[in-house]
């Protein structure tokens, strides 16, 4: 292509809404809505506040929550009133309360129109009182004590108006014993004998509060034990109270009849006693406690024994066969998934038992109970054949896809995660040989349609970005070293790539030019000599249709032809003739002389990068008139151009090459954290290219 400045020629080779459960994303959910006004949300975010509040009352708030939720009702946001008021009457610390939140807390009191409203501070003070006891240093109200007394309203703290309104109510029990407090710190000020009537003592604010406070810190409190139990070298005795609830009965561990030589599982307490007596262990009696117990896990990786297996399947099929004939409830899978979820989060794997348990599980599951710990713990299923998989693939789309957007994108974040899991086990076996890799290929391809899908049912700047997510996971994948001799490349569905393209998010934009920028590379290695291998059929056709992404993101962005289809491989970003007539004629007649439906997306008239753009030029222009020297006369008004450039250096203004210009605002981009469009420029522009290598 010597015609061309855009390296795009890689030669032939002759996503009903529903709520997580997780309080974090709940948070990010209130964070973002906070700085929505109401009107403008496009969702009501009342039932976000109730599980988040639900959620709180039921596991607390762990310290790093508790952080972000101070900033969230500490600082004025569009969250109504009641909203914010419903958090913080669940705002139960699961852990000490760090100095940070307290303080946070005491300073948002006061008057000021960033402050909250007086009757949240009331709140404030309240929780400030009930969490006392939790505090991590107790002291840090002491040391703010200064600043909370200043807070006090003048009139309001003197001795004389709290007499005067002791006679006026007859003796107010709880004015009786506020001026006894002062009469304590103060004896050389005479009350007379005021004090001596009935008073009320200070009691806690809600004592039912405080007792739900105390079962929450002590339940982190267990499970925190409990981890360390279940990362540790000791039998999981706790396994029947971290599991409380569920209707299978997993086994304690326990070895009966041990002989006089052996080792039970029971006595080993450490590394070292396990590794010492790992040939003596005897294996407990019920060996399906492995699906709760850590270190029978252990012993089972590192001694695995074929009975064992044996018997722990025996007991699983067990369980099945009582549900299909009737004599068990059916909400018995239900609780196996809690029990196998425990199992695949610990060692990191799904064993064909348990996926055979799963093949099973899908044919009945209604598709959304515990549907993320369905899907987590089948984001451990193994690479295997295709032909077998695709029974798991199609069991689980059957029960779970319902024709909405939210079972959609569930099921790409699950494969997503499969495809992430899958390239660590890859990267990490010694040799590729025995994987069937050619399911990889496959999945791929099985998933292309779902993407394609969740862009159209469900165009939201949260679903495109878990579409990119899968392509950067499997962008990744097909450009690794290790991978690049034995596996086809796959690229994204060519419109997916326009419809992502033409988001209206920079975020969105950035992160897929970054991905496309990851496939050239891969392209370009796997045509290298270093890579022996010939590309196949597949390939080869998907060269042709990568290259056509290239060049038309190249002729928006960066040449002036949006949209031309004249170029050698432009596809005109699939836009029809018709299609791409009707806007030039609507461009031509809105403002002939600025602007054309050629450059409508370059970096300076593009509706995501004209702020950045003029941003980066008015940066350079200040910076111009505060280093002196006679600064600068006159100032682009934008958007620019090369014409315009030439025309504002001949008035005295900024002095700036049109190439400049353009890879100063690349540059821009990157350092406000949109990378991608750099990177894929200085991947595929040949003029950029040869600048960065001189």
């Amino acid at each position: 292509m010597p015609h061309h400045d855009v390296d795009v020629d890689i030669p032939d080779a002759d996503h009903t809404l529903d709520l997580p459960d997780d309080l974090a994303a709940l948070i990010g959910d209130l964070e973002a809505a906070s700085h929505i006004p109401a009107k403008r949300r496009t969702a009501d975010i009342k039932p976000t506040v109730t599980a988040a509040a639900q959620l709180m009352y039921q596991h607390g708030v762990l310290p790093d929550e508790l952080a972000r939720l101070a900033d969230l009702l500490t600082l004025r946001s569009h969250l109504a009133q009641a909203s914010l008021a419903e958090l913080v009457r669940n705002l139960y610390p699961a852990a000490h309360v760090a100095d940070e939140v307290v303080l946070r807390f005491v300073g948002a009191l006061g008057h000021g129109q960033l402050k909250p409203t007086l009757p949240l501070q009331a709140q404030y003070l309240r929780w400030l009182v009930m969490v006392y006891p939790v505090l991590e240093n107790p002291s840090v109200l002491s040391q703010a004590y200064s600043v909370l007394f200043n807070l006090l309203d003048t009139a309001a703290i003197r001795i004389q108006t709290l007499l005067n309104l002791t006679r006026q109510t007859g003796g107010d029990p709880n004015l009786t014993g506020l001026l006894r407090v002062f009469k304590n710190y103060y004896p050389e000020i005479i009350v007379g004998d005021i004090t001596k009537g009935r008073a009320a003592s200070f009691k806690h604010p809600d004592s039912a509060w405080a007792q739900r406070l105390d079962d929450i810190q002590r339940q982190h409190a267990q499970r925190q034990v409990d981890t360390a139990v279940r990362n540790g070298f000791s039998v999981n005795h706790g396994v029947f109270q971290r599991l409380r609830g569920v209707k299978v009965v997993v086994p304690d561990v326990r070895t009966m009849h041990a002989q006089e030589n052996s080792v039970t599982l029971e006595e080993i307490d450490s590394a070292d006693s396990l590794v010492n007596k790992l040939e003596k262990i005897e294996l407990p009696t019920q060996l399906v406690a492995v699906l709760a117990d850590p270190l029978l896990q252990k012993l089972l990786l590192l001694r695995p024994d074929a009975e064992a297996s044996s018997r722990i399947s025996n007991w699983l099929m067990a369980c099945l066969g009582d549900v299909a004939a009737g004599d068990a409830d059916a909400d018995i899978f239900l609780d196996m998934v809690d029990v196998i979820h425990e199992y695949a989060l610990a060692t990191k794997t799904l064993p064909p038992i348990l996926v055979t348990f799963f093949e099973q599980f899908l044919s009945v599951w209604d598709g959304s109970s515990k549907r993320d710990k369905v899907l987590k713990t089948l984001s451990f299923v193994p690479l295997m054949e295709f032909q077998e998989l695709h029974k798991i693939l199609r069991a689980l789309e059957r029960a779970m896809l319902d024709n909405t957007p939210l079972s959609q994108l569930s099921l790409l974040r699950f494969y997503t995660s499969l495809l992430e899991r899958w390239h660590i086990t890859v990267q990490a076996a010694p040799s590729l040989d025995s994987l069937p890799l050619d399911s990889v290929t496959h999945v791929i391809e099985y998933v292309h349609p779902l993407s394609l899908t969740v862009t159209q049912t469900s165009p939201t700047v949260g679903a495109y970005l878990d579409v990119l997510d899968f392509y950067e996971a499997l962008a990744s994948l097909c450009s690794s070293p290790k991978l690049l001799p034995v596996l086809d490349i796959s690229i994204p569905p060519p419109l997916l790539v326009y419809l992502t393209f033409f988001s209206p998010s920079l975020v969105i934009t950035s992160r897929l030019c970054g991905i496309l920028a990851t496939y050239k590379r891969a392209w370009e290695a796997v045509m290298s000599p270093a890579v022996p291998r010939q590309l196949s059929v597949r390939e080869r056709e998907h060269i042709n249709i990568f290259n056509g992404f290239l060049m038309d993101l190249c002729n928006c962005l960066w040449r002036g032809r949006a949209f031309a289809t004249s170029d050698t491989n432009a596809k005109g970003c699939l836009l029809p003739a018709s299609a791409r007539a009707a806007l030039e004629q609507y461009v031509t007649a809105r403002d002939p002389d600025v602007l054309s439906l050629a450059t409508a997306f370059d970096l300076s008239h593009s509706p995501l990068l004209c702020l950045r753009s003029i941003s980066y030029l008015r940066e350079l222009e200040d910076k111009a008139a505060a280093d002196g020297g006679g600064g600068i006369r006159a100032r682009h008004a934008g958007p620019v151009t090369q014409v315009s450039l030439g025309r504002l250096a001949n008035r005295g203004g900024l002095r700036l090459s049109w190439q400049d210009y353009r890879a100063g605002v690349l540059a821009h981009l990157e350092e406000k954290g949109f990378p991608g469009i750099q990177e894929l420029m200085y991947n595929t522009m040949k003029n950029l290219m040869r600048a960065r290598q001189a």
